[in-house]
């Protein structure tokens, strides 16, 4: 075997296994229809034992990762960056929906509005909605997956704890760092079903809900999933390509498709996390860097979000006949996007409060949550892969930032 066969397996073998899979599952449940509900099981089992894993994921990746910085001034410097990055693109991406909806309008003609029982949201204030996001009221609740964002806030607090406790705090430095290999390695072996467990899921999708795509909504799918697909394609090619060059775009390439097939199938970001790590190393990221930004952006950072946000938007101005044109409009619609995709994203249930925001910020009927929900739903598969790739590719921009040109040479 050559030696380029032989790079080229070792880079893409797994991700072509994963695809193979993936198709194959497609394959079956478009066979089965809705018997492929029956292989629902064997996905569910991969998806839970990302969903176990990625909680102490999050805690030691991020704890260690804090508490072995050598320079505590890097942290604020990665934390800004990060924040900085977040919005940028959030914003770049906003834009581009923007422009996608204004050549191609998104409502299909003679959509009608149905009958809805009306809906109560419970009135939360935004002090409440901060204080919900950001912490929990007893230890428990932060070994669930719904409180991601204060296990992160957690997580920080332990690392810079036990980064200034001096030598008393080095023996619990070296046991975050030694846990965090065992994570790993014990991530490692779910990764073996993932063939299995993706392919499954897919089989599952397909059979369920393919007939769904055909329906009422499919100007909006034929819209949202060649927009998100090519901003990832074209858009962190760019960002890749800031980051560092041709060689940056190449290792991004060969080393994506798992994550981005990972937050495909199971349409969670935090599922990917493992996943989106593991990319991050072979790209060459500086580990605290990977380990901060990864993590958080599966939380905060949300590109596919905001291009999803955008979409809702159009939809909602064209059923009841409002024109989606001038300053005001453009302008509330970004704002509405960022806030979507970067700070709502992070509140428990920030995607029902991200559309409810919509709905309430511009008057329309409460029964048009329903509908928009809907949209939620059937263009997250692509949503999802922009979201937590994305997150991979502003940890590039970060190193590239913060540690120079020579970033991808570092031993990390």
């Amino acid at each position: 075997m050559n030696k380029p066969k032989a790079a080229f397996l070792k880079n893409y073998g797994f991700s072509l296994i994963l695809i193979a899979s993936i198709a194959a599952g497609s394959l079956i449940g478009m066979a089965l229809q809705e018997r492929a509900v029956l292989l629902k099981p064997l996905g569910d089992v991969f998806l839970n034992m990302l969903f176990v894993i990625a909680v102490p994921m999050v805690f030691f990746s991020i704890s260690s990762a804090v508490a072995a910085m050598p320079d505590v001034k890097r942290l604020g410097k990665i934390l800004g960056l990060m924040l900085l990055i977040f919005v940028a693109t959030g914003l770049v991406s906003s834009l581009l929906m923007i422009a996608a909806v204004k050549v191609f309008p998104v409502v299909q003609e003679g959509l009608q509005l149905q009958a809805l029982p009306e809906y109560q949201p419970q009135q939360i204030s935004v002090a409440q909605q901060i204080v919900k996001a950001l912490t929990v009221s007893d230890f428990n609740e932060l070994l669930s997956k719904k409180n991601m964002l204060a296990l992160i806030m957690f997580s920080i607090l332990i690392g810079v704890a036990a980064s200034t406790s001096g030598e008393k705090g080095k023996p619990f430095v070296q046991f975050l760092l030694s846990a965090k290999a065992v994570i790993e390695k014990a991530m490692s072996f779910v990764m073996l079903y993932a063939p299995v467990g993706l392919g499954a899921y897919f089989a599952y999708l397909t059979g369920t809900f393919g007939s769904q795509l055909f329906g009422s909504y499919v100007r909006a799918l034929v819209l949202y999933y060649p927009v998100a697909i090519g901003y990832c394609v074209i858009g962190f090619s760019v960002y890749a390509y800031l980051a560092g060059g041709l060689k940056a775009v190449k290792k991004f390439w060969a080393n994506i498709f798992p994550p981005a097939l990972t937050a495909w199938a199971t349409g969670s970001s935090i599922a990917t996390i493992p996943v989106n790590l593991k990319a991050a190393e072979k790209i060459g990221t500086p580990r605290d860097i990977r380990e901060m930004t990864i993590p958080i952006g599966a939380t905060i950072h949300m590109d596919g979000s905001c291009l999803a946000a955008v979409l809702k938007i159009a939809f909602l101005f064209g059923i009841f006949g409002v024109s989606f044109s001038g300053p005001q409009a453009i302008l509330s619609a970004i704002g509405v996007a960022i806030l979507s995709g970067v700070v709502i994203s992070g509140i428990p249930s920030g995607g029902m409060l991200g559309e409810l925001m919509i709905v309430t910020l511009y008057g329309f009927p409460i029964q048009a949550l329903p509908l928009i929900t809907m949209i939620g739903t059937l263009v997250d598969p692509p949503a999802t892969m922009v979201n937590a790739t994305g997150d991979n590719v502003v940890s590039m921009l970060i190193a590239r930032i913060l540690n120079g040109k020579g970033w991808m040479n570092n031993e990390t």
